[in-house]
């Protein structure tokens, strides 16, 4: 006899994140009830206008603002951005250049090429030393 495999859902603040909405712009049905991982998938493969509407226009959550401008969420919260940009604001930002923006881009630049560095000399440790590495 085989169990038969129970429904998995999320909250729909999970579903959104995972999506890269932001909820509170999600229509009301969105946010009444819970999201199977059946209805996520669908969602994903085949999103319907007012997903492709967020997705291209906003407001967009705080991962994908500091994506989009090059930015971590840290450097969004020292330049005291705080709200969901849309896509316009974003691109007025990206035109503007402001020094909050220049110098937060600095810092992830360097921070990734910092992790790039460790993954390299942690790599190369394992190969010079394969046992105790």
């Amino acid at each position: 006899m085989t169990r038969q495999r129970s429904t998995q859902t999320m909250k729909p603040a999970t579903a959104a994140k995972k999506l890269g909405v932001h909820l509170d712009a999600t229509p009301d049905e969105f946010r009444a009830g819970l999201v199977s991982r059946d209805e996520l998938d669908a969602l994903q493969a085949d999103p319907p206008e007012w997903l492709r509407e967020l997705r291209r226009n906003g407001p967009h959550p705080r991962q994908v603002v500091a994506d989009r401008l090059g930015v971590s969420i840290s450097g969004l919260a020292r330049a005291e951005i705080t709200e969901p940009l849309t896509t316009a604001q974003i691109a007025a930002l990206k035109e503007e250049q402001p020094e909050w923006l220049r110098r937060e881009r600095g810092t992830r630049a360097d921070a990734q090429r910092e992790e790039a560095r460790l993954r390299a000399e942690r790599s190369g440790k394992r190969r010079d030393n394969p046992v105790g590495g």
